[in-house]
């Protein structure tokens, strides 16, 4: 019974997502003329001065993991290198974003620049047809779609068209918002090399690539391949999105929660559909999988811990938020203002940063919460709230962390709501809130595994999963 709810709330997503796609494209046909707008060297200049100044105002603290120095040294770099009358959308887009992204914080950024992308691959535009991982600071092969089959996964990627990768991976860091190099990565890994070796190189006909595979360096010529045909209609998105529910064994239950977004009834049913099947299956362990997590709401993540915890718990220690003119703008605009959240917001002064209380979560009746043991996998791809559930089930003693440390950082800048710069219209996302793990520790690390087991992206084999089955079968 369990199953088939299951099959067809996936599918309702399937096609809800398909007809938002179809819808995005549709819209994106229409706005094909606002993607060819040049904008101009003086509405640029006042654009970046806008920016610096709302993300001054509006950030709960820009230099956090920055210096004031450094960005703004890296402002007037950015500021002095615009030499042309005017830039298109993409070009100002990767402008500002180089701004942005010296405040290394991952939930601020100029968002990657999906229009133009897609614009760029409806008119035939082509891309690098490697995919890589980076183990141990290496760059590695992990998907050739290219015509060249000599080319193994598991090969080390040295050098495009002469330049070391290395050299390339520095020019792409300045386009990816992040706290640590070893985030910077993962997002890279995410949204994959080919697309950002785009948006910083351009489009490119042919590729020399030096590759080492057995300790022999080898060069092989590689043509671009179709963003569309060759690439996006084959590869599968390292995010996992879809709910899932399996039974490894009669006494161990696999659990994937899918995205903490969406139609929250819908998710609070599968939640409790999927407990109540656990329930009658008599499970002795539950994995809950958070790897390859899109992140999203705490609503979604306390409803999930509610069916593991034994007291009312939190979802942070501390949560703190900053007000100002332009989110208070942003408010009246676009929240319900009756709700004491958003109230909040608009009683405090600008450029206030104050506490907010969100109370404590109740879990559920005891006849319905799992007692066994909890297991939660996590890695590097795992985002945003499925860190701060992480962490919150680890601080509470609730569950054991399986996987390799989390390339974001369960306290979080973040809480982020976005605006519009007055001139491009191009799109700014800001942190406006700071989430402390329930711990208090501020170790400026992700979460630990209380279990630390390598995950490979370079092949199928899911070491995680595997390593702790074998813990459990001991």
């Amino acid at each position: 019974m369990f199953t088939e709810k299951l099959m067809k709330m996936n599918n309702f997503y399937l096609k809800l997502r398909c007809y938002r796609i179809v819808l995005f494209w549709c819209v994106l046909l229409i706005s094909q003329s606002s993607l060819s707008q040049q904008f101009s060297k003086a509405d640029i200049l006042s654009d970046l001065t806008y920016l610096k100044k709302s993300l001054e105002e509006a950030h709960i603290n820009l230099y956090a993991y920055t210096t004031k120095d450094r960005f703004e040294n890296n402002y007037e770099k950015v500021k002095q290198s615009i030499n042309q009358d005017s830039l298109s959308s993409l070009q100002a887009k990767k402008l500002f974003q180089q701004v942005v992204s010296q405040v290394n914080n991952g939930h601020t950024r100029i968002p990657f620049p999906i229009p133009e992308y897609i614009a760029y691959a409806q008119n035939g535009g082509t891309l690098f047809p490697l995919e890589v991982a980076i183990e141990n600071g290496k760059v590695m092969v992990r998907k050739n779609w290219s015509e060249n089959t000599e080319i193994e996964n598991n090969s080390e990627l040295l050098s495009i068209n002469g330049q070391p990768i290395n050299a390339i991976l520095e020019n792409i860091y300045p386009q990816i918002s992040a706290e640590r190099k070893y985030f910077k990565n993962a997002q890279l890994e995410n949204m994959s090399l080919p697309r950002f070796y785009w948006l910083v190189q351009g489009e490119e006909s042919s590729f020399e690539v030096e590759i080492l595979t057995n300790g022999k360096r080898q060069k092989h010529q590689l043509k671009a391949i179709s963003a569309i045909e060759d690439f996006e209609m084959k590869r599968d998105d390292i995010i996992k999105h879809k709910w899932k529910l399996e039974f490894i064994e009669k006494s161990t239950a696999y659990l994937r929660p899918g995205d903490f977004g969406g139609e929250l009834e819908q998710y609070k049913l599968f939640i409790d559909s999927a407990f109540v099947e656990i329930k009658d299956n008599e499970t002795k362990n539950l994995i809950i999988d958070l790897r390859n997590h899109s992140g999203g709401d705490d609503s979604f993540g306390n409803y999930l811990v509610s069916y593991i915890s034994d007291k009312p718990f939190k979802w942070a220690s501390r949560f703190q938020l900053k007000t100002s003119k332009q989110l208070k703008e942003n408010t009246r605009l676009r929240k319900d203002t009756t709700q004491a959240y958003w109230k909040s917001i608009l009683n405090h002064n600008d450029g206030e940063i104050y506490d907010y209380e969100f109370g404590l979560y109740e879990p559920q009746p005891k006849h319905k919460r799992f007692q066994g043991k909890v297991y939660v996998l996590v890695n590097r791809q795992s985002y945003s709230q499925s860190t701060v559930t992480a962490a919150q089930i680890q601080d509470y003693g609730w569950g054991k962390i399986v996987g390799e440390e989390t390339a974001e950082f369960p306290n979080l800048y973040a809480s982020i709501y976005n605006y519009l710069l007055p001139k491009t219209g191009i799109t700014v996302e800001v942190s406006k809130g700071k989430i402390e793990r329930i711990s208090g520790v501020d170790n400026g690390k992700g979460v630990i595994p209380d279990i630390m087991i390598n995950d490979r992206l370079l092949d199928d084999q899911d070491e995680i999963l595997e390593g702790l089955m074998e813990i459990l079968e001991q």
